[in-house]
């Protein structure tokens, strides 16, 4: 028992340094950034649902680390699809997701149909999910 428990908390750290990373994150843009900005910029509005995606696909600190933030888009900017596009989007413009796919078929045409085809979508189920709240 006691050597699973040492594994487990070896195993974990490289999990919780990200966790840390991205609540770390979410604190600073509630420092500050005011919550009638944040909603105004991230709002459930294609503007903010476009700012969103774009933030996602610069940061992407892997869905750890997006988790807190994409709760304060949740709760603050009070758009549900905004959350769901962060987290989506941030893992299909993924770099290393991208070179992974690359290495592995040998072709960029099929490493850059990742985002091509996933980003669009992810986009219109945000945009209705925003509707629907």
């Amino acid at each position: 028992m006691k050597s699973i428990v040492s594994h487990s908390l070896n195993d974990s750290k490289m999990v919780l340094r990200w966790i840390f990373l991205g609540v770390l994150l979410a604190a600073l843009l509630r420092t500050f950034v005011s919550p009638d900005a944040f909603h105004a910029y991230f709002g459930p509005t294609l503007a903010g649902l476009g700012l969103t995606v774009l933030v996602a696909t610069i940061l992407e600190v892997c869905s750890e680390g997006s988790a807190p933030i994409a709760a304060d888009l949740m709760t603050r900017a009070a758009a549900p699809g905004n959350s769901f596009a962060f987290l989506m989007s941030g893992v299909a413009t993924d770099y290393t997701e991208i070179m992974v796919i690359r290495q592995t078929t040998a072709s960029w045409k099929v490493a850059l149909a990742l985002p091509l085809i996933s980003v669009p979508q992810i986009v219109l189920i945000a945009w209705l999910m925003n509707l629907g709240s």
